[in-house]
């Protein structure tokens, strides 16, 4: 027996009523349960359903109710991790964070920025951009200045003005505040200052830039 859905909902054609309660045309278990009862309503007497069929259309609203019971403690899964993971990130402001390397990638005949982070006032001091080789290639002399994150441009050129080649360089900086004693700051280590999100994803910055949570290496106090 072919059924026409349409008649058994009493509906030939699709009013604008109908679309505004159901814009997007989508069918629930609960209209699935309503149509096999209106099915089972209008059947043949002299030809009824298939007991099979009727079993088989149950068993899939079932499932169907499954599925969407499923769909719904997973997204409520996703939501409270995501929650979690924002209120740590958000904890996390104040504390220390690790990019995991003290070295920069420079590209020859390029400038390259960096930040260092320097948690005492400097008197005086200089950085230092070291080769994989532990040669120091360039020394920059430090003015006296307040603790913080203090931004620098290397020009790319060594201490003989000459253009060193593309390649990994470490940088530090030895400095005194003219009182308690020497301090080394190291790039790559920050204080983390403020969070944001962006498109669902947390954003820590650290220095004078914003890193996503899978680029810090280590938080600490």
């Amino acid at each position: 027996m072919v059924t026409d859905l349409n008649q058994l909902a009493g509906n030939p054609t699709a009013s604008s009523e109908d679309t505004a309660v159901n814009p997007k045309g989508i069918l629930g278990k609960d209209d699935f349960m309503k149509l096999l009862l209106t099915e089972l309503q209008y059947q043949d007497p002299t030809d009824p359903m298939d007991s099979d069929k009727i079993l088989t259309q149950t068993s899939e609203l079932a499932t169907l109710e499954s599925a969407d019971n499923t769909n719904k403690a997973m997204q409520a899964l996703v939501d409270q991790l995501k929650s979690g993971q924002d209120l740590g990130s958000v904890s996390a402001i104040g504390k220390m964070g690790s990019l995991g390397t003290d070295s920069v990638l420079h590209t020859k005949d390029t400038q390259t920025n960096f930040d260092l982070y320097f948690d005492h006032d400097i008197q005086s001091g200089t950085v230092n951009i070291i080769d994989k080789e532990g040669n120091t290639v360039k020394t920059y002399d430090l003015q006296p200045q307040d603790k913080g994150v203090l931004s620098f441009t290397w020009d790319g050129t060594d201490n003989s003005g000459n253009q060193v080649e593309t390649g990994e360089y470490k940088i530090t900086a030895n400095y005194s505040d003219g009182a308690s004693g020497s301090y080394t700051a190291t790039y790559g280590s920050y204080p983390i200052t403020s969070v944001k999100f962006d498109n669902g994803t947390s954003l820590l910055k650290l220095g004078n830039n914003y890193y996503p949570m899978s680029e810090i290496k280590e938080i600490y106090e």
